[in-house]
């Protein structure tokens, strides 16, 4: 069981010196056949942590252009496994979680895989809200995020809320990814500003397209079409902390459920702020 299997971990990463020392211990010697870490010009220890670790690192610098990071990674430097996991630098993969996975892919007819994450907040894992997950675990050749055409719609270099595109069947991974964020609220706070810009745009490029995207899921035209709607953010915040059980968090619910709401009631006034 301790033999690597056919899998490239690849972490895109900027100024992440205090997640990726967990993220790169969490992951271990004996998981993946590669692992790579690909940063866009960190300014702290980001790079020399990799290093140190014996991993890979890759320089990506954007144009402004297709592709971002992710997408250049699959088309520039694209891995010699089968498989391929993207995993954030606040993200800690485990020992249920590798188990998991090892006994799936040599097997699996499937493409691709959703995996399921334990969001923490504030130092402890949230017991209730909405739960995450992402396409993050797919076959090499058999996917690639979205491709938008974007026209500075945000300052960030790696696919934001774009989703892979995947060509076959998609299965899923029960086991949990630890989401974790040792940089705190202020960054939180920072880093989904940025990306209530990029779904403002996003949204209005949806609607200029009449709300006609075959690529979206149905969970994603549910979203695009209720951003433009100011009721949108209360009811997102009645939903994860009543229905979801937000309020098995106490305090942290609450925040949190605020935190979310927020961010879609920054959408929604920029959407209106653009329009005018």
């Amino acid at each position: 069981m301790s033999s690597t299997i056919d899998l490239t971990i690849a972490i895109p990463v900027k100024n992440e010196e205090k997640n990726l020392p967990g993220c790169l211990k969490a992951i271990g010697k004996d998981f993946a056949k590669h692992v790579v870490v690909i940063d866009s010009g960190s300014t702290d220890r980001t790079s020399q942590i990799a290093k140190e670790a014996d991993v890979e690192v890759i320089e990506f610098k954007w144009n402004g252009r297709y592709p971002k990071k992710r997408n250049w990674f699959l088309e520039h430097r694209t891995p010699q496994t089968k498989w391929i996991l993207f995993l954030d630098a606040d993200e800690h993969i485990n020992e249920k979680f590798k188990m998991e996975v090892r006994k799936k892919l040599p097997k699996t007819t499937n493409s691709g895989f959703l995996l399921a994450y334990n969001i923490h907040f504030m130092g402890k894992k949230l017991k209730g809200g909405y739960p995450l997950k992402k396409l993050a675990l797919f076959q090499v050749g058999q996917g690639k995020y979205e491709r938008i055409i974007e026209e500075n719609w945000s300052k960030f270099d790696m696919e934001i809320h774009e989703h892979p595109i995947i060509e076959g069947k998609i299965g899923k991974i029960k086991s949990k990814i630890d989401h974790l964020d040792y940089q705190g609220v202020s960054h939180y706070v920072t880093k989904h500003n940025v990306y209530s810009d990029w779904e403002a745009r996003r949204f209005l490029r949806f609607k200029k397209d009449k709300y006609e995207n075959p690529l979206l899921d149905f969970n994603q035209r549910i979203k695009y079409r209720c951003l433009n709607y100011f009721w949108f953010a209360p009811s997102y915040f009645l939903g994860s902390f009543f229905l979801m059980g937000g309020f098995l968090d106490g305090y942290r619910g609450v925040a949190f459920a605020i935190l979310k709401s927020a961010y879609f009631s920054q959408i929604y006034c920029k959407i209106k702020e653009i329009e005018k």
